[in-house]
């Protein structure tokens, strides 16, 4: 009995039940984090001038960035679908696609991507060092609730804020499109405006928003809860950071394709 026990099927097995309830364990641990930050949301005290500077923060801090992939990422697919469709005399399809590949997928989710990159590590970088400095427990003491100081406004913010940067990346990105297919193709201006508008729908648009919104609420919950959890000093922070980002983009990558099938399916 002990040598099956011990064979390599059983300890195979063993291995994969292990990872199995590991990973629902920690599915159970992030959700009860979003379900505590949730009900912090609406719970009193509540600290307007947090949620603003958050908004700055989060938003305003991130367009720079965010305009310039925007900008680069339109003038890109422009040329591509160009140099595609001139392989089957399909040039004329230069406008609705940027127009179908900026709002629907490229906008959003390159959005969440950058303002992951740059928030989400910030978040867990701060959350986690305040952890380690037993400040957390300090603030505890002082019957000031961390989730509603802290987390619940980054969490509104980074759910405010995304869909608007989405928006202003769209816009900026169909206008790289617009640009380098006028400039350099040699597309007529209006009627390259007619086609965008001709092809850019209200369902695209509030796809795209609805997207941007979940992914605020992802890249803001794993940077606070990977910071939050912060363990072992420097090394921690810096693990957790690495954690936030990373799970951050597996999170915008797979909700942008459950609601991608779930919109256009």
């Amino acid at each position: 009995m002990s040598g099956f026990a011990t064979s390599p099927p059983v300890r195979l097995l063993a291995r994969i039940g292990a990872l199995a309830i590991g990973l629902l364990a920690a599915l159970g641990r992030v959700a009860m984090f979003a379900g505590r930050t949730i009900i912090s949301i609406f719970a009193p005290p509540y600290y307007p001038a947090r949620y603003l500077e958050q908004m700055a923060q989060i938003g305003w801090f991130s367009l720079p960035v965010v305009g310039l992939t925007a900008i680069f990422t339109g003038a890109a697919l422009a040329q591509q679908i160009y140099t595609g469709g001139s392989r089957f005399n399909a040039q004329s399809t230069v406008p609705a696609i940027v127009v179908f590949g900026m709002v629907r997928e490229l906008g959003p989710v390159l959005v969440g991507l950058m303002v992951a990159g740059r928030v989400a590590s910030a978040m867990a970088a701060e959350i986690g060092t305040m952890r380690v400095t037993e400040q957390l427990d300090a603030m505890t003491t002082l019957r000031t609730d961390p989730f509603q100081y802290l987390i619940a406004p980054r969490l509104v913010a980074a759910m405010i804020s995304l869909p608007l940067m989405v928006m202003i990346a769209n816009a900026i990105g169909l206008f790289g499109g617009y640009l380098l297919s006028v400039e350099k193709l040699g597309f007529n201006a209006a009627n390259y405006l007619n086609v965008t508008r001709q092809y850019l729908e209200w369902d695209d648009i509030v796809t795209s928003e609805v997207k941007a919104g979940v992914f605020g609420f992802f890249i803001a919950l794993m940077g606070c809860y990977h910071g939050y959890h912060t363990r072992g000093g420097a090394a921690g922070v810096g693990r957790a950071t690495t954690d936030a980002v990373v799970s951050a983009f597996i999170l915008i990558l797979f909700s942008n394709l459950l609601l991608t099938v779930l919109a256009f399916g």
